[in-house]
């Protein structure tokens, strides 16, 4: 499936669910990502999306009073999940069986700082070149173990400061990587972006499609250089 047509079309039943005009914020195009990365099937995620909704519009009713809005993608996500495993069991006749990880909260200290561990040695094998960027790769996967460390230290450190520190460490990789990457380089990834994204432009206001092709940009600049993602939306991305 064409990159775009994954986002377009969540996003475009997201916002028809909604009622009303919502640009995604760069959370929810890193929980949509998440999602595909992941391999749930787009149908999984739409029907995710409905059931959600569904659930949402019959508590209204039930209540008789307004709600607030829904203002994010990661409010579906367990919906989603659930959406992903009934294609599997549609498809297999077996009950999709959750990894122990995803049966508790998911998001436990030592599982995180083995993330982070196992990241920063993706990180160090990335960097055995000479390239320019290698240094800041290197010393961002030296970060990575820090952080590993200080959780194992403090188990009950805020899980939301520990993604913030990680999204600046990824926006500060990317500065790299851009800066060293070649005019050809950055030429083709742009042209592959205005090509791929061509049967989309209609559908989307232009805030959104500079979000998407700066989320094509940088996703295909890390695909580049063998570097991973470091927020923890991707933890169960390939477990």
């Amino acid at each position: 499936m064409n990159y775009y047509e994954y986002f377009s079309e969540v996003e475009e039943r997201f916002s028809r669910r909604r009622g009303a005009v919502l640009l995604l914020s760069p959370l929810d195009w890193a929980v949509i990502e998440t999602w595909r990365e992941a391999g749930i099937p787009l149908e999984a995620v739409l029907r995710g999306i409905d059931n959600a909704f569904d659930k949402y519009d019959e508590r209204a009713l039930r209540s008789n009073a307004r709600t607030r809005k829904v203002n994010g993608l990661a409010w579906c996500a367990q919906a989603v999940l659930d959406a992903a495993e009934e294609l599997v069991e549609a498809s297999t006749g077996e009950p999709a069986q959750r990894p122990q990880h995803e049966q508790e909260s998911g998001f436990e200290a030592e599982r995180v700082a083995r993330y982070l561990e196992s990241t920063a040695m993706q990180l160090e094998a990335a960097a055995s070149g000479t390239e320019p960027w290698t240094a800041k790769v290197s010393a961002t996967a030296q970060r990575l173990r820090e952080l590993a460390a200080s959780l194992r230290l403090e188990p009950s450190q805020r899980l939301e400061d520990l993604d913030r520190t990680l999204t600046v460490l990824e926006e500060q990789l990317l500065l790299a990587l851009q800066a060293s990457a070649s005019e050809a380089e950055l030429v083709a990834l742009r042209e592959q972006a205005d090509r791929e994204l061509a049967p989309y432009r209609s559908r989307m206001s232009g805030a959104q499609l500079k979000q998407v092709q700066q989320q094509f940009l940088h996703k295909r600049l890390l695909e580049m250089r063998a570097i991973p993602r470091l927020s923890l939306f991707y933890m169960g991305v390939g477990d």
